[in-house]
């Protein structure tokens, strides 16, 4: 009981976990919550004029309001918004091969990206001081969010490095006469936290790239006065500034200058705190979480842009080859093969569990078939009484064969030893045959090479939305992947509410398999492996009760899903076998892995960016995609309505399905993964039926039939 809440729980735990990640991946990358709002220039009459005047290191801390200025032939390098993977490494090569110091204000956005060249930086004797997490005006925001912002940009730096640090440089800052009354209430507060807050004398504007020379000339200080410069090693191109580095440090360093951390010009203790226990252990989970989360939405990007691909070129794959195997079946003087029309009789097999409330209806559908039939009804254990249903109608050329319930493949076993015909047809107890139904689905043996053959199932019970969702599925899906697996010779499965075999075709491959929960995909797949051919017959209809609730279609899908992997697995070894064996193998079980096991699996990821997209990045872009594809998938469920003559209402609720419907298939095709792989089994299960398909759409379903 526990295995199975912890299979319905997972995937859904597996979704939310997809969801966090790429939140995460958003937030670190300034997707989410980011400001990107400057505040023009104020008034400045609350600054004390001494600060204004002053050096550029205020320090606030416990009440104070002074300020520090650099000693003579001392310069203090700053670099802000790294550290960048391409730009960062450069200028510390350069600071090194010149024996330099700096001070680096990291962002905790990108220190959380990139913790190596974080702890590079403190390996080679620089100094850290921050600059916010997603680098925001923050004379806009409240001291709660300055908090927050400070707070998260010590854990990424104590995740990075393992220490913590006392400088701090507020974003679109400058110099302290730029001070104003929005901007320093910022730094009283700041000093409250415990930080230095480190403003410039010198600022090189190497963000406007304006060349070496110029950077060199505004980061060059006059007089031999020690400054606090201002560099950028990352936020664009940074080549300028690496190149003007390599000739400003050693021009400099001649003049006498030399180059310090901040403590060290200032001779003052590190502003380095190593940090331990659990503020280590929240910074490594930290750097940990966001280093995962890149990976994760890296996965992601890929799976969406496989799942993108493969839409579109089962898209494209059906519309072609579905428009070819049209033109070919309905061109005028079409016949299957040499020997047509066929006419000799079939054997109709119903496998009955409990269809007590559908089995008479299915009967006496088959009694007006146009086509000669016995009808071999195999009850398989009901305690309904569904054998006595259909006794008691005593219609002529129907047997009943009842055995202690063994599950759908024995039922169709036993009732293949019974029939009587060497064309055999196999149907659901919950099914309704048109009169021409078996008709049409037995011509394609007019060919001797065809060993099986696949109807056309419809849903009788579309009026719900659950039923009008199944039925675009059917008409749209299964009858256009069909048409497709057709052309290419590769049909994986004959729906078991309408399908038709040679006797000679089933002795061959041993009958019906119950290796797998899909014994319609494993027989499909078996005759191909012989060297059959597998055909889709459209007119060939069939009216079946579809689920009714969501947990009836979860059971119902739960087990396709998990037999149509079964089967795959099964007959693996066609992969690499030769022959017919192989073509199917390499052809047949590629397509169906990608088109019906991959395919929706990944398709959640599309809904998954769109609420993304939708909340956190181009809105407008990320809907017009989202209608872009469903515009595709209502032009190929458009074509393939107009196919089968089935009226285009249904379609209203398409994108209600593709939102709903998709979760509801991912979550379903990923629990049964998760049962494939803990080696869990399903029996055959019974969905509960209300007889609610009495007749074909169109037909009056009549109290008696004629014999067949």
């Amino acid at each position: 009981m526990a295995s199975l809440r912890l299979r319905h729980l997972l995937p859904l735990v597996v979704l939310l976990a997809m969801m966090a990640m790429l939140m995460l991946r958003g937030y670190v990358h300034s997707e989410i919550l980011a400001d990107y709002r400057i505040r023009p220039e104020a008034a400045a009459d609350k600054v004390p004029q001494k600060v204004l005047d002053g050096g550029p290191v205020v320090d606030t801390r416990n009440g104070q309001q002074t300020s520090l200025d650099v000693p003579d032939h001392r310069i203090v390098l700053t670099f802000d918004d790294g550290p960048d993977p391409r730009w960062t490494p450069q200028v510390l090569d350069v600071l090194k091969k010149h024996h330099a110091h700096a001070v680096f204000f990291i962002t905790g956005t990108m220190a959380s990206r990139y913790p190596d060249l974080v702890r590079r930086m403190v390996d080679e004797g620089h100094e850290i001081g921050l600059h916010t997490f997603n680098h925001p005006d923050l004379s806009y925001q409240s001291k709660k969010r300055i908090d927050w912002e400070l707070t998260q940009n010590q854990l990424a730096l104590a995740g990075a490095a393992g220490i913590r640090t006392s400088l701090f440089r507020p974003p679109y800052s400058s110099s302290t006469d730029a001070l104003d009354n929005a901007s320093w209430p910022v730094t009283r507060f700041v000093g409250t936290r415990g930080y230095l807050t480190v403003f410039t004398t010198a600022d090189s504007e190497d963000w406007r790239r304006p060349g070496t020379e110029e950077i060199i000339r505004n980061s060059t200080p006059q007089g031999g006065k020690g400054a606090i410069v201002l560099m950028h090693d990352s936020g664009g191109d940074r080549h300028q500034t690496v190149r003007a580095l390599d000739t400003y440090l050693p021009g400099l360093q001649g003049k006498g200058y030399t180059f310090e951390n901040l403590t060290e010009a200032l001779a003052a203790p590190s502003a380095h705190t190593p940090v331990t226990g659990l503020d280590l252990w929240k910074g490594k989970s930290w750097v940990f979480l966001v280093e995962a989360s890149d990976d994760i939405t890296a996965v992601l990007v890929v799976g969406l842009a496989v799942i993108g691909v493969l839409v579109f070129a089962r898209f494209g794959l059906m519309l072609l080859l579905s428009a070819i195997h049209t033109r070919r079946t309905r061109r005028k003087g079409f016949v299957w093969g040499p020997d047509a029309p066929v006419t000799e009789p079939a054997s109709v097999l119903v496998p009955a569990y409990n269809e007590a409330k559908c089995i008479e209806s299915t009967v006496r559908s088959l009694m007006k078939s146009e086509h000669p039939i016995e009808i071999v009804v195999i009850d398989d254990g009901s305690s309904d009484g569904t054998a006595r249903i259909v006794e008691d109608l005593r219609l002529p050329g129907v047997r009943v064969v009842r055995q202690l319930n063994a599950g759908k493949p024995a039922a169709l076993n036993r009732g293949i030893a019974n029939a009587r015909h060497d064309l055999i047809v196999m149907m659901d107890g919950d099914t309704v045959f048109e009169p021409s139904t078996v008709r049409e689905l037995v011509q394609p043996f007019a060919d001797p090479k065809v060993g099986a053959v696949a109807g056309n199932a419809k849903v009788g019970n579309k009026d719900t939305l659950i039923g009008a969702w199944q039925h675009i599925e059917y008409v749209m899906g299964f009858n256009l992947d069909r048409r497709m697996y057709d052309v290419l010779r590769c049909m994986p499965t004959i729906p078991g509410a309408v399908g038709a075999f040679r006797r000679s075709a089933l002795d061959r491959v041993g009958g019906m398999s119950d290796d797998t929960l899909a014994e319609d995909t494993d027989i499909t797949m078996a005759i191909h492996r012989d060297g059959w051919h597998v055909v889709y017959a459209e007119k060939a209809r069939a009216w079946t009760e579809a689920p009714e609730s969501v947990q009836q279609l979860w059971s119902q899908r739960y087990r396709w899903c998990y037999g149509t992997m079964q089967a795959i697995w099964k007959h693996r070894r066609a992969l690499v076998e030769s022959g017919p064996s192989g073509r199917f193998g390499r052809v047949g079980l590629p397509l169906v892995s990608l088109f019906m096991v991959v395919a929706p699996l990944l398709a959640p990821l599309i809904d998954l960016f769109l609420v993304y997209g939708l909340l956190f990045g181009p809105t407008g872009k990320t809907i017009a995609a989202w209608f872009g594809v469903l515009a595709v998938q209502a032009g190929c469920a458009a074509y393939a309505f107009v196919l089968d003559r089935e009226r285009l209402t249904p379609l209203i609720s398409l994108p209600l399905q593709q939102l709903l419907y998709r979760q509801l298939m991912y979550i379903v095709l990923l629990q049964s993964w998760i049962t494939a792989l803990t080696g869990g089994r399903l029996r055959w299960q019974k969905l509960r039926r209300k007889g609610q398909v009495a007749a074909p759409p169109g037909a009056a379903a009549t109290a008696d039939g004629g014999a067949a």
